[in-house]
């Protein structure tokens, strides 16, 4: 009954009982659970083939930028090259950042966690309980030793793993007191020794970017600017009610927040021109809105008509949208996307944050993503290199999601830089179809490792693995083509028990 799952259709699903139903998914559960022991296992013996000692027999001499050996595990634990991550994520369909993560859990678990290693191979712990220990006690602060390792694995292990993430960093603050891991602080109070670590701070998710266009804002602040933060947020919400505002009150608090900060950043507060705000650099607000052919325009939050005050902090977003000619004028369609974070925006939405009376808008020269253009030299001019942004979105290695602003343009084909002076043809130009954006690690993985990359098509790329596997990566992702690598296994291998 069970193997009629496999089939194509769901017929024969509908033909099983409530108990059949119980026992079949029982059974897909523990298969799940010990192909994920399965993967450790594979993860730990991919780093044992990717030793330090390979990066040093592969290369008879270094250069800045190549590959090195990196510890991706805690002490005691092998390190491992660092380029042998990418392939690995990359086969999985993840980021190399996962990929690291998961090598150096498996590593984590058989070196300094044996106890737990075991267990999940016995079948007593799912690999996903065991890899939450492993990711506590890798990135424990300060760092665990080798034996106080072995001390979190023989509590954790007496428990079979059944241990919450509130009960585990109890007992990570147990093993830093017990082998006195932690730095002595001059100023620790003895009988309050809460009161040496300051909780107040203001963070703001810049990286959590809401369908919405909202951000997510967590403070703690001493009680007196609290209280007078409370107040002020309440007198301009309910001017904003007085005024006529219809919305509701946790929406007129919000909004009085940001007019807080806006009034109070255009203030002369600092008479030295020394003392400055350390996020000036931070971009402003306002946004940058493109179509597909990248129209785009900037705000700043600067009132000509008022007295000589400092510019309010900026905010810069980037917004794309398809646009079409109708006639003489340009029509946006609905929805469009932020840049940052690749999150859905309304045209409504930047035509309101447009509507400031103090918002000054430049509409900057159309970039045609389509066209070719071509430098004489290695060095980008900017109307190419925010061609290629745009174009590319993010960088262009399989699964990599880092924004393309942040990337490094690479030409696909080198460069020579000796080739003018030796009367050769250029090999590799300066030219749209020649250009793509990496973040830095996979712009130094392409360039000392044997991955290789073409563009087929603008903004579409192929890409050929060290072991030949080829992926295709486009704006929609990543695509696994047909393999091209050994026959699988036969078996896994499984740990042996002690």
């Amino acid at each position: 009954m069970i193997e009629a799952l496999a089939g194509p259709g769901a017929r024969e699903v509908d033909d099983l009982t409530a108990s059949d139903v119980l026992h079949a998914i029982r059974d897909r559960k523990a298969a799940e659970d010990q192909a994920a022991a399965d993967q450790l296992v594979l993860a730990a013996r991919w780093a044992d083939l990717h030793p330090p000692e390979s990066i040093h027999d592969a290369a008879s001499f270094t250069v800045p930028g190549c590959e090195h050996e990196e510890p991706i595990a805690g002490e005691g634990a092998p390190l491992v090259a660092e380029f042998c991550v990418a392939e690995l994520g990359t086969v999985l369909g993840i980021s190399p950042t996962a990929a690291k993560k998961l090598i150096g859990h498996a590593l984590e678990l058989r070196h300094r966690l044996p106890r737990l290693w075991e267990q999940v191979h016995s079948g007593r712990v799912p690999a996903w309980r065991a890899r939450a220990v492993a990711e506590t006690t890798i990135h424990s602060t300060p760092s665990l030793t080798a034996e106080a390792a072995g001390f979190v694995d023989s509590q954790v292990a007496a428990v079979a793993g059944r241990i919450g993430q509130a009960q585990l960093d109890r007992l990570l603050a147990e093993t830093i007191k017990r082998y006195d891991l932690a730095t002595a602080d001059p100023t620790k109070d003895p009988v309050d020794g809460w009161q040496h670590v300051d909780p107040r701070h203001v963070t703001v998710d810049k990286d959590d970017v809401h369908y919405a266009g909202t951000l997510h804002l967590e403070a703690d602040l001493y009680l007196a600017d609290a209280l007078d933060l409370d107040r002020a947020v309440a007198h301009h919400a309910a001017v904003q009610k007085a005024l006529g505002s219809t919305e509701s009150l946790d929406v007129r608090r919000a909004k009085a927040l940001g007019d807080l900060a806006r009034t109070q950043t255009a203030l002369d507060l600092a008479q030295d021109d020394s003392v400055q705000d350390d996020s000036a650099q931070d971009s402003c607000r306002g946004f940058e809105a493109r179509s597909s052919t990248t129209d785009k325009a900037r705000t700043s939050t600067t009132d000509e008509s008022g007295p000589d005050l400092p510019a309010a902090r900026e905010v810069v977003i980037h917004a794309h949208f398809d646009a079409s000619v109708v006639g003489e004028q340009t029509v946006f369609g609905p929805t469009g996307r932020m840049e940052h974070g690749q999150r859905l925006v309304l045209l409504d939405q930047i035509r309101s944050w447009c509507a400031d009376s103090r918002t000054k808008v430049t509409i900057k020269p159309v970039i045609d993503l389509n066209a070719q253009l071509t430098a004489q030299s290695y060095d980008l001019p900017d109307r190419i290199r925010e061609q290629i942004i745009l174009r590319d979105r993010t960088c262009v290695f399989p699964s990599c999601t880092r924004p393309a602003r942040g990337c490094d343009i690479d030409h696909i084909t080198a460069y020579d830089h000796d080739a003018d002076a030796e009367g050769r043809p250029q090999p590799g130009p300066t030219r749209s179809d020649n250009l793509a954006c990496l973040c830095r690690f996979h712009h130094r993985l392409k360039t000392h490792s044997p991955w290789n990359y073409r563009m087929v098509e603008p903004g579409v790329f192929e890409w050929t693995s060290p072991h030949g596997h080829r992926y295709r990566r486009d704006r929609t992702g990543t695509t696994a083509l047909e393999p091209s690598g050994p026959p699988e296994p036969p078996g896994i291998p499984r740990p042996r028990r002690r």
